[in-house]
């Protein structure tokens, strides 16, 4: 096989392939992220061995081939066997179960929940899941639900008690069997109906009480990720309203649940992951909580998968930096190395401001789940995902660019992360949804707005940018107007980040971050370079 950068051997001058970068396999994703390592200095120090053990595995060429194999080959439904027999299976490629199983070994899905956890497990955790999501995305959705539903779940102490051990085991355990012959669980949610969509309470499924305690559910539902695994939380119109449900794929008696899948979309991105339009057709559920209470129960797993939604940004951000930043590296133009030309270090380091900001409010986000920050996390949380997950269609887009026409190219690997970038913006809450959820946590838990100020004030007096930017935050936040929602939720999520660069990140990078998010500024990355030392900064992060 001949290698990139040496002379062919078969005799044709035409075949050398000059001026072109090393494969970007076999490096340290830890290494080039001081975001993410002083974030676990901070808050998961006790993890640092396993997690640089997970970075290196990550940047692997085997894991990162396994990761194009699982988006090229995206899964396969077959509703029938044979002979005839209604299965309601689909079949995933080798390579998505590889990820999937280092995942869970690595303890990415609800092993934080266990009572043996220890500090900073939701910060390792994150940490873990943000390094392995750069490899390949689509399968971070189970393991972000399975990860998710525990707290949902613990609203009702018996079945937590019945699921919950297998949903925190370290085995990767597939196939449909009965719960209590596997040695491992994997969860899943399904919320919308196509006559709802994010207004949930517009559902039409419903659960009819039986006799022995459970509920037979019958409904259409438009979104169901994962329809493999093993439990799903979902909801349904029961007598008293509106209520969640635990609902098995596979009964204990052996039979399959009564869950019919129709399809699976064809997504824009997220193609190793099989997202089904399913049926409920009398499917045997459990209550979880009380009647009418559903949405109570189920916003437990959507502020969990939201966190993972930022996280998820963050490290799709972060990949995108990374092949460009190794591109524009050994890439020349014009007799000159890209990385050396003023121009595109001011891209870069502007990327990577934005890769070091969102990687540090997702942790520190992370951080909170640990520490029982409920009121941070109730006003910080929404407006993060809103923000993040909005800028990383736009970072990708322009880390895309920085390849130039070999980046547009699938072999390059950026068109996956481009299409990936949108869905976490969508995913649990569009931004007109979780910017109104800024409003509404205002509304209804004032104290968050104390917890938030309280955080942004520890970074107070140390640049004047930040300082008015902490002021106009104040005066938003006094009369808060849903027409305002996303700007409010912008600005919110923009100072947090602020705060937490001027408090944790070298004076140079804190310093350009404020210059050209909180000041005046111009629209697109590389734009405004004023003040920005773009070398230093593109040191920090480059393989």
């Amino acid at each position: 096989m001949t290698l990139i950068n040496e002379p062919s051997t078969d005799g044709f001058s035409t075949h050398r392939v000059a001026n072109q970068p090393p494969p970007l396999d076999g490096f340290d994703p830890l290494a080039c992220d001081p975001a993410l390592r002083t974030a676990i200095s901070a808050h998961a120090p006790e993890h640092a061995a396993g997690l640089a053990a997970l970075a290196q595995e990550a940047g692997s060429a085997e894991a990162r081939e396994h990761g194009r194999l699982a988006n090229e080959n995206p899964p396969v439904l077959r509703t029938h066997d044979r002979y005839g027999h209604r299965i309601d299976e689909v079949d995933f490629h080798p390579s998505w179960h590889w990820l999937m199983d280092r995942a869970v070994r690595h303890g990415l899905h609800a092993a934080p929940w266990a009572p043996d956890a220890g500090p900073g497990a939701h910060a390792r955790r994150a940490a873990g899941f943000y390094l392995w999501s750069q490899v390949e995305a689509g399968h971070g959705c189970p393991i972000s639900m399975t990860y998710a539903a525990v707290p949902a779940l613990r609203h009702s102490p018996l079945l937590a008690k019945q699921y919950e051990p297998k949903l925190r085991a370290g085995h990767y355990d597939f196939g449909l069997r009965p719960s209590g012959e596997k040695s491992g669980l994997l969860a899943g949610m399904s919320m919308t109906e196509k006559q709802g969509g994010t207004d949930v309470r517009a559902n039409t499924t419903t659960a009819e009480p039986l006799a022995d305690g459970t509920y037979r559910l019958t409904g259409h539902k438009w979104f169901t990720s994962a329809p493999m695994n093993d439990v799903f939380l979902t909801l349904a119109q029961a007598p008293g309203g509106l209520s969640c449900f635990l609902v098995p794929r596979v009964l204990p008696d052996g039979r399959r649940n009564e869950i019919r899948i129709q399809r699976l979309k064809d997504k824009l991105g997220n193609k190793s992951n099989a997202s089904a339009e399913i049926e409920y057709t009398g499917a045997l559920g459990h209550l979880i909580g009380e009647e009418g209470r559903g949405v109570r129960c189920i916003i437990e797993m959507v502020s969990m998968t939201r966190l993972d939604c930022v996280v998820g940004s963050a490290a799709n951000i972060r990949a995108a930096l990374s092949e460009a930043a190794h591109h524009v590296g050994h890439r020349s133009v014009f007799g000159q190395t890209l990385r050396d030309q003023p121009l595109m270090q001011a891209v870069l380091a502007d990327l990577a401001l934005e890769s070091e900001a969102a990687t540090s409010i997702g942790m520190r986000l992370a951080a909170a789940v640990d520490n029982g920050e409920r009121d941070l996390l109730r006003l910080a949380l929404p407006a993060a995902k809103f923000f993040v997950c909005k800028r990383a269609t736009a970072a990708v887009a322009e880390a895309l660019e920085c390849l130039g026409g070999n980046g547009y190219v699938e072999e390059s690997g950026l068109p996956r992360l481009y299409r990936e970038a949108p869905l976490m913006s969508i995913w649990e809450g569009s931004g007109n949804v979780t910017s109104l959820d800024v409003l509404r946590a205002l509304d209804k838990q004032p104290a968050s707005a104390d917890a938030l100020l309280a955080e942004l004030a520890s970074a107070q007096g140390s640049d004047a940018r930040y300082d008015g930017a902490l002021r106009r935050l104040r005066e938003e936040l006094r009369s808060p107007a849903p027409a305002r929602a996303r700007l409010l939720a912008e600005l919110l999520a923009l100072t947090l980040q602020a705060s937490l660069l001027i408090r944790h990140a070298p004076s140079s990078v804190a310093e350009a971050f404020t210059a050209t998010r909180l000041g005046p500024s111009g629209h697109t990355f590389g734009s405004t370079t004023s003040g920005v030392e773009g070398r230093g900064i593109l040191e920090r992060v480059t393989p």
